[in-house]
């Protein structure tokens, strides 16, 4: 059983955020099944590197699209991104400097898991009932 199960309350009805979305949560189940399998400190470089590269092309995708309808808590939004950007690259200047991996890893998923949590299940759906409703408004004036 994977550690976060991915269901319809992390849906946003935006397909590309989705998807976006469903990556996080897979990559939270990858360090989890990791973990179980006494093979967390074999993947702590590739999961830092694709959260790093996750982040910002997840990011730009949602900014871009809280900007292209003027969403009014992009700002504050655009702040929390940046802080996940800044511990994960905290994440990627200890990971060397750490003796014990495995803890290192499930600090890693604890921090995910709370993200998941915490923002998209919190933040990112603030804005959905604001850009759906934007975007309606743009197709029925059309």
């Amino acid at each position: 059983m994977p550690f976060i199960e991915w269901n319809e309350k992390f849906l946003t009805g935006f397909k590309v955020i989705d998807i976006q979305h469903k990556r996080l949560v897979d990559l939270t189940n990858q360090i989890y099944e990791a973990i179980k399998q006494n093979q967390a400190e074999h993947i702590i470089d590739q999961i830092l590197n694709e959260l790093y590269k996750y982040a910002h092309y997840h990011f730009t995708t949602e900014e871009k699209l809280m900007a292209e309808f003027d969403y009014p808590e992009l700002d504050y939004h655009r702040k929390e991104h940046e802080k996940f950007i800044q511990k994960v690259n905290d994440f990627i200047k200890e990971r060397n400097a750490l003796e014990d991996k495995r803890d290192f890893t499930i600090e890693i998923m604890r921090f995910l898991k709370d993200w998941l949590i915490r923002h998209v299940l919190g933040t990112d759906m603030k804005y959905v009932p604001y850009l759906k409703a934007k975007l309606e408004k743009a197709k029925s004036s059309k």
